[in-house]
């Protein structure tokens, strides 16, 4: 089951430093990220082995972990309409899709809204 984890950071230089650092130092593997800044402050959000772990480690620093959530990871051909094809997917099916971003490895991580009807469509 694969988990995104919410963490919330100053729009600031070395912000993502601190996250990447305090989670690399802990042994936990960031496996695919994103991030955007709005209002003056940054949310990550981060695809780990271990949110439990995470958890209390970005606490101890300071780091406000916000929630998780299950997410879809799926393999994916790196071709042209292949996002289109599965967004599609998810519409004709009702499911709302909140979150996308890529792994290190080229899967894509899925946010939805109703995660069972999002795996049968897919």
């Amino acid at each position: 089951m694969a988990r995104d984890l919410t963490v919330m950071l100053d729009d600031k230089p070395g912000a993502l430093a601190d996250l990447a650092e305090t989670l690399g130092e802990a042994g936990i593997n960031i496996i695919g990220a994103c991030g955007l800044t709005v209002g003056g402050k940054g949310e990550m959000h981060v695809l780990i082995d271990d949110v439990a772990k995470a958890r209390l480690t970005l606490m101890e620093k300071g780091i406000a972990a916000g929630e998780d959530r299950e997410v879809l990871v799926l393999s994916f051909a790196p071709k042209a309409g292949e996002l289109g094809h599965k967004a599609r997917a998810l519409a004709k099916a009702g499911v709302n899709l909140n979150l996308v971003y890529l792994t290190e490895d080229r899967r894509m991580v899925l946010g939805v809204d109703n995660l069972e009807r999002a795996k049968a469509a897919l």
